[in-house]
């Protein structure tokens, strides 16, 4: 059985940051491409950012880009999803998810594990 646990939300203004962790266990954490989603109120979960096993490669959606990093810490079984310069629209819960393709996705249905979410609020 595979457990996401995210953390690392809260209520922050627009323009500020935040860093999303999420840890893994009851796997071997570099066998899976690690992804980070969000779903706002009312809205259908999207796609925020993915990282191959290794970290060598990332994908962003256009709406992040540039303002969010994707990184990992195998060793720590640890995903982080940095996030610079928020705005109001950002608000939503991050859910992080793990796929067993070890290249990166960004389809849903790629992913098999999911955490619980953490909430990320902005205010303007």
């Amino acid at each position: 059985q595979v457990q996401l646990v995210e953390s690392g939300g809260g209520l922050v203004q627009a323009g500020e940051s935040l860093r999303l962790s999420c840890v893994g266990s009851g796997h071997t954490f570099r066998n899976y491409a690690m992804g980070w989603f969000r779903q706002a109120p009312g809205k259908e979960r999207e796609f925020v950012a993915a990282i191959s096993w290794s970290g060598g490669n990332t994908l962003y959606a256009d709406s992040v880009k540039g303002r969010f990093t994707i990184s990992r810490d195998n060793a720590k079984n640890t995903v982080y999803l940095q996030m610079n310069s928020l705005k109001p629209e950002d608000t939503a819960a991050y859910y992080c998810s793990a796929s067993r393709n070890l290249v990166v996705v960004t389809t849903q249905g790629a992913y098999d594990y999911w955490g619980q979410g953490t909430q990320v609020t902005v205010s303007s």
